[in-house]
């Protein structure tokens, strides 16, 4: 007789969202304090080239992407706490490589192996939620984490202006060993491990090729893994060219973090409206309704700059507003997309989260370097892009 599988040990609410934030948060630090350093790591290591620093971003994405496709399985068949947490280990050594780097090649190298590591915490917290919660109710956990997780892009440019201001560009690796270290002794400490060993599947090339199969037999998967591509695309698009824009289309360089942070701070409404109504409304109907919403905002951004009708005593306060819409439909959007794509995978969750996760992350980066690289100090570029992403996002709901 088969015994029952124990259901898995839980923190109190609050303090598993808080968690689940900083697992999250370990992503958009990782991102959002290297802004401030673009121009700097450009002047030290490719003065001739200087969009070649964005790659500083987008190759840590590439790298989160490839160690997303692992993780999860190893969480599948070791646990969610051990891998999360070889993962963050792996993400400090790889900073610590940063720190030393004396070319951009070798600092893209060590960024790569960072994403990887950093695929632990970000592609294992959602299998670990997905352990406890499923549908709507997951959906509104993990806005509420989203809410929590917001501040951090607000705080991270600032944060890496004031290392960057005491010391170098170099020492806000080492904030990223810090930051990880509390989050690992964190989990390591409080967190039960919410898959038993009699839930766990076994490491096996037939069976991950069979679960594989059946991810991919769901359309909504498969919409999801879509949407999440473009979506995504259109964000890291965004955060490749925005300080850039800021610096050499409006000459705000120095205000950029401040401005970076309250772009995120109002942005949150995103997920705030999205954890009060998401139940009731359902996934579907807040996404569509959110593509639907920025993409007109968007194109009207785009007819008016490249008309040269936008007026100049306009222009800043549109781009910020722009931003706040879009960073804004984050919340409304990426977590229902996973909840959508979750729940009917639940028993192959360590998988589904790697599969979903790797492919929307390395087809986010492909589309996004094109953009950032054609950055010319205008918002063009990042406009026409992220309106072809964005409406592609809305037919493909339609289609759901």
């Amino acid at each position: 007789m088969t015994r029952p599988i124990p259901a898995p040990e839980r923190l109190s609410q609050g303090e598993f969202i808080a968690l689940i934030a900083m697992l999250f948060a370990t992503i958009a630090l990782s991102i959002d304090a290297m802004l401030p350093a673009l121009p700097e790591i450009a002047q030290t290591l490719t003065p001739d080239a200087p969009n070649r620093a964005q790659l500083v971003l987008t190759s840590f994405v590439f790298g989160m992407g490839l160690g997303t496709l692992v993780a999860g399985p190893l969480s599948d068949a070791f646990g969610r706490k051990p891998v999360i947490l070889f993962g963050s280990a792996l993400y400090c050594a790889a900073a610590l490589a940063c720190y030393f780097a004396s070319s951009l090649e070798l600092l893209l190298v060590a960024r790569v192996v960072q994403g990887i590591g950093s695929a632990g915490p970000r592609t294992v917290s959602m299998a670990l939620m997905r352990d406890l919660f499923q549908g709507r109710e997951m959906a509104r956990i993990m806005s509420f984490a989203m809410m929590v997780f917001t501040m951090v892009p607000a705080l991270a440019p600032l944060m890496g202006q004031g290392v960057i201001a005491l010391s170098d560009w170099q020492t806000i690796f080492l904030v990223y060993i810090v930051f990880a270290a509390i989050t690992m002794v964190w989990l390591g400490l409080r967190q039960p491990e919410t898959l038993p060993p009699p839930a766990r599947r076994p490491l096996s090339v037939r069976a991950l090729a069979a679960a594989t199969r059946e991810l991919f037999s769901h359309r909504v998967v498969l919409i999801s893994i879509l949407c999440q591509s473009l979506t995504l695309g259109a964000l890291f698009s965004m955060l490749s060219s925005i300080q850039g824009i800021f610096d050499l289309r409006f000459d705000r360089a120095d205000q950029f973090p401040l401005w970076f942070g309250v772009i995120a701070v109002l942005s949150a409404f995103g997920s705030i409206l999205n954890a009060k109504v998401v139940v009731k409304v359902g996934m579907r109907r807040m996404v569509t309704a959110s593509y639907a919403a920025v993409l007109a905002l968007t194109l009207l951004h785009l007819a008016l700059v490249a008309t040269g009708l936008m007026p100049e005593t306009l222009a800043f306060a549109a781009f910020v507003a722009w931003g706040v819409a879009m960073f804004g439909m984050m919340g409304l959007t990426i977590g229902n997309l996973n909840a959508l794509a979750m729940e009917p995978v639940g028993h192959i969750a360590g998988l589904a989260a790697s599969v979903i996760s790797a492919i929307a992350t390395v087809a986010s980066v492909l589309l996004a370097i094109p953009v950032g690289q054609a950055f010319d100090g205008t918002a063009l570029p990042l406009l026409a892009g992220v309106s072809v992403f964005i409406a592609a996002s809305l037919l493909l709901m339609r289609r759901a």
